[in-house]
């Protein structure tokens, strides 16, 4: 803080930067999610294959990738082990594959504005999977807290003008990276279409880089939670998707855990920083007063000679 409480320049810089990084994977996960609707909604663009739009989307990303690392050398490539690779890029690979596929397939039968709303149940995925795999502890308040959040959707989805269970099935899949589809057809390939959706994709992955390592993935969250509701608006306004006010009122009390769980998490955080900078203040402390009482032992070493 300068004089008068005023923010310095390397403060506003930062916050600037932030709320681009923010803006800009909003308005292309927004961008990639409606390109994604139109592309394999029957009653739009028509190509029901989110297996193959998935494959699509990862070909472009990786042979971009690899022009810009190994060709025009724009990118350093990162040196990595054969173990690391197989234990963390492979598995991690694979579970993202699935999720979009699956979420990809949930376009062909639910609305943008629904989709939406289910995937605020992604805290209550990733706290269960986090307490199954003992990474989260297991917190009687949090719980209740995820609770809510299912309930809320629950009423979003009982309140659902174009309910489909398997869309639904398909969603809920793509939230905890497990479900299967087939699917058989042809149709005729448009690469203006399909390019540009790919580079959109490939944009957003780079998004995502940009947001959580230039800032947090609880950062991403509370994006993620704007976006939702923008979404929301426009499949409703634009699409003319249908909103009931039963599905309002749901995915508002999801809304509000949602909020909540965010809230908690940081909330968290600033604890941890705190004690992590009180036991450095300790330490340096400590470390002030051995050096002091060392002079005043040489001081008196000396007085003494």
């Amino acid at each position: 803080m300068g004089k008068g409480g005023s923010l310095s320049d390397s403060v506003l810089k930062k916050i600037l930067l932030s709320y681009t990084y923010v803006a800009i994977w909003i308005f292309l996960s927004f961008t990639v999610i409606v390109y994604n609707k139109y592309i394999l909604d029957k009653k739009m663009y028509n190509w029901p294959f989110p297996i193959s739009l998935t494959m699509i989307h990862m070909s472009f990303c990786a042979t971009l990738a690899f022009l810009l690392i190994k060709v025009f050398k724009v990118v350093e490539p990162v040196t990595m082990s054969r173990d690391l690779y197989i234990s963390s890029v492979v598995p991690i690979g694979a579970l993202y594959s699935l999720s979009l596929w699956l979420s990809n397939s949930a376009y062909i039968y639910l609305s943008v504005s629904f989709i939406q709303m289910l995937k605020a149940l992604m805290p209550v995925a990733v706290y269960s999977i986090g307490v199954l795999f003992k990474r989260e502890g297991f917190k009687t308040d949090t719980m209740v807290n995820m609770l809510s959040i299912s309930f809320g959707v629950a009423i979003a989805a009982y309140g659902e003008a174009r309910f489909d269970t398997w869309g639904v099935v398909l969603q809920l899949g793509a939230v905890a990276f497990e479900a299967t589809r087939l699917e058989t057809s042809s149709f005729h390939f448009d690469f203006v279409i399909f390019g540009t959706n790919s580079l959109c994709a490939f944009a957003l992955n780079l998004a995502v880089f940009l947001l959580v390592g230039k800032t947090s993935a609880l950062t991403m969250n509370v994006a993620g939670v704007v976006k939702d509701w923008l979404l929301i608006a426009f499949s409703w306004s634009v699409i003319k998707d249908t909103v009931t006010p039963v599905n309002l009122f749901g995915y508002g009390l999801a809304f509000l855990g949602v909020a909540y769980y965010n809230h908690a998490k940081l909330q968290a955080l600033k604890a941890k920083e705190a004690q992590k900078k009180a036991q450095q203040a300790d330490e340096e402390a400590g470390r002030l007063l051995e050096e002091r009482e060392g002079e005043g032992t040489g001081k008196r070493s000396e007085s003494q000679n």
